[in-house]
């Protein structure tokens, strides 16, 4: 036993212990979840006229006296388990604002819809994979004296790929305002496409509201260059919401014109500084906006959703553009693995939150992102079902529902969270076999189609 690995020893422990049968339950009932969080308490459901006692829950006859539960961490790098869980939430989140179900009405299918792509603009070139990177003729030099092309062919995988030909000339700091006023930038584009729409029809731009409601679903995806960019779905409805056809001049000629147009015109100026001015924020020119119809002279709506569902579960440790977890000194940026340009990046944000003219940014607490503060996925009210409707969902197709005239007495705390090393060796069996029977039962589903 001494020779074999700590885990498979561990394992062998907890497979002897009489309560291994219950403990394997718990694992596989979370999914294989990588670090399941453990709590200790009880649940009572009570009749809420006769205060009998319909049902009771206690730890105290559980392994360890422990109930384990998922950590629900949306990241593929931290738990592989609980991302797939939430890349399926995500995609029948935003299919549902597409397709309908889910408690929206079908006819959204027919509605003027647009998928969206925006980008940061150029901080500086870069390398880029292709025939040739950056074929330049003449070799000229920046003033750094290094060499403004490339002729180079990168594999799309090279590492080189996304750095700056000169770091010297990158402009990092314009890059970590960008990300810190990239949310708000969105929202200026919403804005606006509302004033366009309005404009467009010949209404008062305050009453755009009265006759049409723009809705959205939208993730945001680090690009090779560490850059932020946006895709997003943009659905236009009726005053109520996805219950409303839009009215006559709402079409997804309109809407597009007036996407395209919002994407050019809309800026952000941050705050002025004595060090740096004010600078004025845009969206990059490498803009994609495309209809999506119903009759599939388009995108496939399914296809969006997983495109969409599949950069939610992406961390900053797995794009390189970043960590998963947060900088709390200058000294943690040089002991952080990413390249020399994120940490050039992770150094500019962190000098920047230091000023005073940029505290309200919280930079330095946003170091880890470089700089990005909003979500991964955000959407508006009424786009489509929530992430709570789905897990409650979820909770009503296995059962775990109390009857709609009882009273729920808890009284739970928090005991640890992760596994050991056995544990957490057959979480990851649990988790890769219950990945693998989804796998063959989506390809059985394919076939018979």
């Amino acid at each position: 036993m001494r020779q074999l690995p700590e885990a498979d020893r561990d394992a062998i422990r907890l497979a002897q212990d009489p309560q291994f049968a219950r403990w394997l339950e718990q694992i596989t009932s979370t999914g294989g979840c990588a670090h399941p969080v453990h709590l200790s308490g009880s649940t009572s459901t009570l009749d809420a006229e006769t205060g009998e006692i319909l049902h009771h829950y206690d730890t105290r006859n559980e392994p360890g006296e422990r109930l384990l539960v998922r950590c629900r961490n949306r990241r593929a790098t931290i738990c592989p388990a609980c991302s797939r869980l939430h890349a399926g939430d995500t995609f029948h989140l935003v299919r549902a604002g597409l397709l309908g179900g889910k408690n929206v009405p079908g006819t959204v299918r027919n509605r003027p819809r647009l998928f969206v792509t925006l980008t940061a603009p150029s901080f500086g070139p870069v390398h880029r994979a292709g025939e040739r990177c950056r074929p330049r003729r003449d070799g000229s030099t920046c003033e750094h004296g290094r060499v403004l092309g490339c002729g180079a062919v990168h594999a799309p995988d090279a590492s080189v790929i996304g750095q700056p030909l000169c770091m010297d000339c990158y402009d990092y700091t314009g890059h970590v305002l960008w990300h810190a006023h990239a949310s708000k930038l969105w929202d200026r584009f919403v804005i606006d496409v509302r004033r366009r729409l309005a404009s467009s029809a010949g209404i008062v731009q305050s009453r755009f509201a009265a006759h049409a409601r723009l809705s959205f679903a939208r993730v945001a995806e680090y690009q090779k260059r560490a850059a932020v960019h946006i895709h997003a779905v943009v659905r236009l409805d009726g005053p109520n919401g996805p219950d409303d056809e839009p009215p006559a001049w709402g079409t997804a000629e309109h809407l597009t014109d007036a996407a395209r147009s919002s994407a050019g015109r809309v800026l952000v100026r941050t705050p002025y500084s004595p060090a740096l001015g004010e600078l004025t924020l845009r969206w990059g020119t490498q803009t994609d906006i495309r209809p999506l119809r119903s009759h599939g002279d388009g995108p496939d709506d399914d296809a969006v959703a997983a495109y969409v569902a599949k950069y939610v579960t992406k961390g900053a440790d797995e794009t390189g553009a970043g960590t998963d977890h947060k900088i709390t000194a200058w000294d943690d940026i040089d002991a952080a693995s990413v390249s020399e340009h994120v940490r050039s990046l992770m150094r500019a944000c962190w000098r920047l939150g230091g000023l005073p003219e940029y505290e309200p940014l919280h930079l330095r607490a946003w170091t880890h992102t470089l700089g990005y503060r909003g979500h991964i996925l955000t959407k508006s009210r009424v786009y489509s079902t929530t992430y709570a409707a789905l897990r409650a969902e979820r909770a009503h197709h296995v059962g775990h529902v109390d009857a709609p005239d009882a009273i729920r007495d808890a009284n739970w705390r928090y005991v640890g969270s992760g596994h050991t090393p056995g544990a957490a060796l057959m979480a990851a069996g649990i988790a890769e076999d219950i990945a693998t029977n989804r796998a063959i039962a989506r390809e059985e589903r394919e076939v018979s189609r």
